[in-house]
């Protein structure tokens, strides 16, 4: 399904965020790991979410929902022996489950998105297994990967944290349960040091401890832990509550969006301090945040590695800032469903955006007087590319046609719906 996006100069409303959809997958396999019954208020609903019901259902978790909450029983650290996962297009969801998979005899991650997840490395990760005694065969990097497993050692590791933090993420998650103390260390950089915050976050509300360096590049974990059944509540998600703010930004607009903290470890939350600073008129308390667009933007400079995935709806709302914006350290968004730097950017020049990029830097120069439009748009089945193009169509002298756009519903089902009941003119078609 395509969508239509038709200029529309006005939004307005109230909304509510959706919940997180990286804490809600952590939550998911949290409780799947613990033995017992725990519970996960408001969780969300996505694709990525759904993949991780799916695999930890598989794995021998019973999983019950209602329209409030999810209440699961974990297979603790006894997974049941399957031969094959479908994670979909989830590569959070694949890349933790692989180390889960090392507590099992043998499971195959099958290749149904080969344009997409299919083309992603994880080389690092499967380094990282192999240290702890699993035999991993993979296609140089990339999926189909079989773990053989069923003993992993713990033991001093290391894993690279330059293309991507779930590596590490996913390490942190299974050695608590491994008999032997582990040491992990991160070698090179380590990218979205925030997300591995949220990690270590729900870990340790989970009941594992974990100590940490304070640069989050050396771990000690004990071994023989056992996760906590518990209660869980799920906050609203900046990621994607990112591209609706920065709609409302480029446009006249009087919008709410409802639940979400202002103290949240996400780090996407600087969607919120990157718009004031292109002095776009907004408030942000008590879990509101309320912008009163009046379509003009200031351009910004900024580092973009703690907030990876708010960058692409940043670069939509300087599309039509006054002056050049500077968004840089964001290399890792080369390695996501689609190149977002190379990808992104040349659909955004077929709409008419004057922008440039570099290695790990995204430069926009802005066009206040807005970009042409017209055109199709291919978003590479990535829902960020959907969502931040949906902004940049919004502010267009002509319609956008970008194809392919359910793919949203990776992350943001009712995207369209949201932006629809904001006044947006935009129109599924076949």
């Amino acid at each position: 399904m395509d969508v239509i996006v038709t200029p529309t100069p006005k939004l307005q409303g109230d909304i509510q965020a959706l919940s997180s959809k990286n804490y809600t997958t952590r939550y998911l396999l949290v409780a799947a790991l613990a033995e017992g019954t725990s519970t996960i208020y408001f969780p969300a609903h996505s694709e990525d979410s759904d993949a991780m019901r799916r695999c930890i259902r598989d794995l021998g978790a019973i999983v019950e929902e209602d329209e409030e909450k999810i209440v699961i029983t974990g297979f603790g650290n006894r997974p049941r022996d399957v031969k094959e996962l479908n994670v979909g297009n989830a590569g959070a969801v694949l890349r933790f489950l692989m180390a889960v998979a090392a507590l099992c005899p043998e499971v195959t991650f099958v290749n149904t998105y080969p344009d997409s997840l299919g083309k992603r490395p994880h080389d690092d990760l499967i380094d990282s297994l192999r240290q702890l005694g699993v035999t991993v065969n993979d296609n140089a990097g990339k999926l189909p990967i079989t773990i053989s497993g069923g003993n992993p050692k713990g033991g001093r590791i290391t894993v690279s944290g330059n293309v991507s933090s779930q590596f590490l993420s996913a390490l942190l998650f299974l050695t608590p349960l491994l008999a032997e103390d582990s040491e992990i260390e991160v070698l090179h950089d380590l990218k979205s040091k925030v997300v591995v915050g949220q990690t270590l976050e729900v870990l340790e509300q989970a009941g594992i401890k974990i100590e940490a360096s304070d640069d989050l590049m050396f771990y000690r974990i004990p071994g023989g832990q056992k996760y906590e059944a518990k209660t869980y509540r799920v906050q609203g998600d900046y990621p994607g509550s990112a591209a609706v703010l920065a709609a409302a930004a480029v446009t006249e607009s009087d919008v709410t969006i409802h639940h979400l903290e202002e103290k949240s470890k996400q780090g996407e939350r600087a969607i919120v301090d990157v718009l004031r600073m292109m002095e776009v008129p907004l408030t942000h308390e008590n879990g509101d945040v309320i912008v009163r667009g009046n379509g003009r933007l200031k351009a910004v400079e900024f580092d973009g590695d703690a907030a990876t995935d708010a960058v692409l709806a940043m670069v939509a709302a300087a599309v039509f800032a006054e002056g050049t914006s500077r968004f840089y350290n964001v290399e890792n968004l080369r390695y996501k469903e689609c190149d977002r730097i190379t990808d992104y950017l040349n659909e955004l020049r077929k709409a008419g955006a004057n922008v440039e990029e570099r290695q790990s830097e995204i430069i926009v120069h802005g066009r206040p007087e807005g970009v042409e439009g017209g055109v199709e748009i291919n978003a590479h089945y990535d829902h960020r590319v959907i969502m931040a193009l949906t902004v940049v169509g919004l502010r267009a002298k002509k319609p956008l046609r970008i194809l392919d756009a359910h793919h949203v519903a990776k992350s943001y089902p009712i995207y369209f719906d949201h932006l629809q009941a904001l006044g947006a003119n935009v129109e599924w078609v076949k």
